[in-house]
């Protein structure tokens, strides 16, 4: 496996991806992940290391440019690019660009993973861009999804998502499950009992958060589903 990180800009901002790249020098599918709140922590960088165990390439990019300093901070900066679509669009298309750019990428099979803010993220890639043949978002917030959104979904999507997320209520779940259909998408959403919000990240619990813990089982099963996806729509790497 080869790991690196790889410093890239998206106008003025200096930004700093994370590469594991597991093709041993075949083509292989690539994988762009896009992180939490707090921006490019140790959580996404072992996403990607696992994603390169099995032979992708895997690189998560920088929305930031750094990390957040607090929860505060991280509301803070995760709400202005979320609030500026041409921003958001901007940071995703320089990380994309990066990991296209990668010897060992298959361009035609490219997906997308993401977490938190970066679930969220990923959701709109899957209508902002047409690279993507899949796009797999784990807790991602979505207490603020809009009435309509009128532009088509290419991508298939799968959404995981705790039971118990205070930030994917049933009536998130239900208006992502209109919205889905009304695009006519291939879209799965799965619920898992008994998780919360950041159900993937051992390290939340940390933070004493109502609703947000680490949650082994759902981790786990997520995950399968997501290589299961990946197998269908990537094909082997």
């Amino acid at each position: 496996m080869h790991i690196e990180d790889i410093t890239y800009t998206c106008g003025d901002t200096r930004l700093t991806g994370y590469l594991a790249d597991g093709s041993k020098g075949a083509k292989a599918p690539g994988v762009l992940l896009c992180h939490q709140g707090g921006g490019l922590t140790e959580h996404t960088r072992e996403r990607a290391r696992m994603l390169a165990e099995l032979g992708y390439v895997a690189f998560a990019v920088d929305l930031y440019g750094r990390l957040a300093t607090s929860r505060e901070d991280a509301m803070a900066l995760l709400n202005a690019l979320g609030s500026d679509a041409p921003l958001l669009h901007a940071r995703v298309a320089a990380g994309l660009a990066v990991l296209k750019a990668q010897a060992s990428v298959d361009t035609g099979r490219l997906a997308a993973i993401g977490y938190c803010f970066g679930g969220w993220t990923v959701l709109e890639l899957a209508r902002a861009f047409d690279d993507f043949a899949c796009v797999v978002a784990f807790h991602p917030g979505l207490s603020d999804l809009p009435a309509t959104d009128v532009r088509p979904i290419q991508a298939k999507v799968l959404v995981c998502a705790g039971a118990d997320d205070p930030l994917i209520p049933p009536a998130a779940r239900e208006r992502l499950a209109t919205l889905m259909t009304a695009a006519a998408a291939d879209w799965q959403l799965v619920v898992y009992g008994g998780a919360g919000h950041s159900f993937t990240d051992r390290s939340v619990d940390a933070m004493n958060i109502q609703g947000f813990s680490y949650h082994a089982p759902t981790d786990r099963r997520s995950w399968a589903v997501m290589r299961d996806l990946f197998d269908e729509t990537l094909g082997a790497p």
